[in-house]
């Protein structure tokens, strides 16, 4: 991290709401969590009492078949957010450029400049398209699969494509696949690519945000670096294992992948026909969408009525637009209620 870009990055704001009595739709979070969690951070919570084995071998290797790759390869972090912090850490000096999409995660942005180098930002969707000569002008590109606040995702093709050509141009390349378990598409940690990492969150897809676990995946010098760099005792004994656990129950994530698809095409489809959104297309839980109210009203309407929605002025690029979580089906209808029956 660059000392004189700290003062200089503010901070990034973000989906969440404190006031418990409040239906929360701004933050992207799984409803539901595995079941056996609670014995499991139970049990984990006795062995707390001593440090963490460092290696961390249970959960490295549920990582590595969660997303297809070799245990060896993964790096155990404090959260996806953490996985992206250490890629750029070892990745980035003073007066590198990064590729950045937008509108996409805040942070990346914010991470970037933290490390002294210089965001160049680039629209989301055109970024699978640069060619090598343009590549060969930065030293990391940024990619976020599915795309947040969006929900679109490149094909696989597409993105194996692209990784090929910053591999070519000699510029690492960081998948960020924070929402792919919310899908059935293979991770890029199962290319093998030596010049790529991938950044997962293990948090929202089964519903402990308050937990922070998740892992990078990388290979070659690029992964001996992340893991050389890697602070010690990165997960407390209760993250690790409850995230072993969770990646482990295959039927959740089916279950909740089936759940997720279903209620997005319903919401989807309701607030097209209500003839005042216009709504993206989106594989995330989560779907974004411009207002013809002004979002200012929109927002304060919903919370008047206990709902709250994430205000998407803050993504670059968006300024009438409003993104909403996938809940569960009796949450949405009430989300409905409030968006279509005004």
């Amino acid at each position: 991290m660059h000392p004189d870009s700290i003062a200089e990055t503010g901070r990034v704001p973000h989906g969440g709401e404190p006031d418990r009595s409040l239906l929360d739709f701004s933050a992207n979070i799984n409803p539901q969590i595995p079941d056996g969690v609670e014995t499991v951070y139970a049990d984990a919570l006795e062995r707390a009492r001593r440090y963490p084995d460092d290696t961390y071998p249970v959960f490295r290797e549920a990582a590595a078949e969660y997303v297809g790759c070799t245990p060896d390869a993964v790096i155990a972090t404090p959260g996806g957010l953490a996985a992206i912090r250490l890629s750029l850490e070892c990745t980035l000096e003073a007066g590198d450029t990064a590729l950045v999409p937008y509108p996409s995660f805040g942070e990346y942005a914010r991470e970037v400049r933290l490390q002294g180098a210089t965001p160049a930002f680039v629209p989301h969707d055109d970024l699978y398209d640069l060619e090598v000569p343009h590549l060969e002008q930065a030293d990391l590109a940024v990619c976020c699969t599915p795309n947040n606040p969006t929900g679109d995702c490149p094909s696989n093709e597409r993105l194996e494509a692209f990784a090929r050509r910053c591999g070519d141009a000699g510029t690492t390349l960081l998948v960020d696949e924070a929402f792919l378990g919310f899908t059935d598409r293979p991770s890029m940690a199962s290319r093998g690519f030596e010049h790529v990492v991938v950044a997962r969150s293990l948090t929202k897809l089964f519903g402990l945000p308050g937990l922070r676990a998740g892992f990078a995946v990388a290979t070659g010098d690029l992964g001996e670096r992340l893991a050389v760099a890697r602070r010690a005792w990165s997960l407390g004994t209760p993250e690790a294992a409850v995230g072993a656990h969770c990646m482990r129950d295959r039927a959740f994530v089916r279950e909740t992948r089936a759940r997720v698809d279903s209620e997005r095409e319903r919401v989807r489809t309701a607030l097209l026909e209500d003839g005042r959104y216009d709504v993206y297309d989106s594989v995330a839980p989560y779907l974004l969408f411009e207002s013809t109210e002004p979002v200012e009203d929109l927002l304060e309407r919903a919370r008047d009525a206990g709902v709250v929605l994430r205000d998407c002025r803050t993504f670059q690029g968006l300024e009438r637009h409003v993104r909403v979580a996938v809940a569960e089906r009796e949450t949405n209808d009430r989300l409905l209620e409030v968006l279509c029956d005004a």
